[in-house]
């Protein structure tokens, strides 16, 4: 079985090497490189390696660009620092990976994986799906910072920061300032949560975003709910719904 690992950390190779030796002796490392262009050019000047270690951190960018400039033919486990929330997509799509520092039990497991997927005659993954979601999840997702709204037969421009809470009345979606100023907004409940920051603004219900500075006060209400006190005052009721409470109180406290 040979092994083509990638990584721009010598002790980091090192390590790996070792740890490959300790779980099977009759692994050969075909070859190491620590860049995008070397690993391109490596894989464009050998035959393909059973399998590759690549970390997705290199010294010049993100290891993802390598399968945008060459055909990647082998099985990878990829090496990162990133916390296991982030990359759930290994799984999903039948690739896995080791966290930082590599664990001899864990790359252990992962060749077994690699074997069980060679003897389903899956020697050769395809990746696409796998790099676009993980380019999405790791790269810093960007929030909406302001809304261009009519105001006096003008357009008005207001910064998210300066917006106290969205709502729904049924056929109208509304925003309120902190100074207590209201406009329309052409967004529906449902598109407005992927402009918001989830750390500022939280969805209490199907027809309310508040943001943490309006909440003026937090009561029972029956049903398992919560009903806020917000301000500016609102002229309906601002109920966090029965299934959002657990949620709810977490954001609060963060």
């Amino acid at each position: 079985m040979k092994v083509l690992i990638v990584e721009d950390e010598e002790l980091a190779v090192k390590k790996l090497q070792k740890t490959l030796s300790a779980v099977d002796d009759t692994i050969e490392v075909a070859g190491v490189t620590d860049s995008i262009q070397e690993t391109v050019n490596w894989l464009q000047s050998n035959p393909a390696p059973d399998l590759v270690l690549m970390d997705i951190e290199l010294a010049d960018g993100q290891s993802f660009e390598i399968f945008k400039l060459t055909e990647v033919k082998s099985p990878v486990i990829f090496t990162t620092s990133y916390d296991e929330f982030a990359l759930k997509a290994f799984k999903v799509n039948s690739v896995d990976y080791l966290l930082k520092p590599v664990q001899q039990d864990e790359l252990q497991a992962a060749l077994e994986k690699y074997h069980k997927l060679k003897g389903n005659n899956k020697s050769e993954l395809s990746l696409d799906s796998l790099v676009k979601e993980l380019q999405q999840k790791l790269q810093p997702r960007e929030f909406r910072k302001r809304f261009l709204v009519k105001h006096a037969q003008k357009l008005v421009s207001i910064e998210v920061e300066d917006i106290a809470y969205f709502y729904s009345d049924g056929r109208l979606n509304f925003f309120k300032t902190s100074d207590n100023r209201k406009f329309v907004v052409d967004y529906t409940m449902d598109e407005l949560e992927d402009m918001l920051n989830p750390d500022d603004y939280f969805r209490i219900s199907r027809s309310f975003y508040v943001s943490v500075n309006s909440i003026d006060k937090i009561e029972d209400y029956f049903g398992n709910r919560l009903i806020l006190q917000l301000k500016p005052a609102v002229d309906k009721e601002a109920l966090v719904s029965r299934e959002k409470v657990s949620d709810f109180k977490k954001w609060m406290g963060k």
